[in-house]
């Protein structure tokens, strides 16, 4: 388990960590391993300038690295826990119901990898509406500023842990 207080942090759940770091283990292994022979066949085929497979390939090894790029750090600086107190205050890991704009919405406040392959709506602590509403509970009400320069509304409406 790794565990940082930085601001860059993400918070996952145990279940999330252990998922990623389970991609991470493949990607990084026999999913590389794939890739290079994909790479070697396509180039035994001639004329790498008009070898479709070869391009497809290459093109593949570049979407694996940048993941792993990505899960390398999202798993090295992440927050792993036990899901956020039941009380109410919204923090990341939370469900929040809220009127955005009169509008009610639902959506998980953390990392989208939180989430796995489910249907919910993400939105980041980081985001301006994420920033806005950490440390708030229900029935606050508050305003911010969205990056187009709108101000916006938010009543909390209720925050419940993830459970996932």
């Amino acid at each position: 388990m790794s565990t940082t207080n930085s601001a860059t942090a993400a918070w996952l759940t145990q279940e999330a960590f252990d998922r990623l770091k389970a991609e991470l283990d493949h990607l990084s292994g026999p999913g590389r391993a794939e890739i290079v022979q994909k790479i070697e066949a396509a180039r035994q085929e001639g004329d790498l300038k008009e070898n479709g497979g070869y391009h497809a390939a290459k093109e593949e090894q570049g979407k694996i690295e940048a993941r792993i790029r990505q899960l390398t750090a999202l798993l090295r600086d992440a927050h792993v826990g036990e899901s956020p107190a039941d009380d109410g205050i919204v923090e990341p890991g939370m469900i929040v119901v809220a009127n955005i704009a009169g509008d009610e919405e639902s959506f998980l406040l953390g990392s989208r990898e939180i989430a796995g392959d489910s249907e919910l709506d993400v939105f980041s602590e980081k985001s301006p509406l994420g920033a806005a509403i950490v440390g708030h509970k229900q029935g606050d009400q508050l305003s911010y500023t969205a990056p187009n320069g709108k101000v916006i509304t938010v009543e909390i409406i209720s925050a419940k842990p993830y459970v996932g």
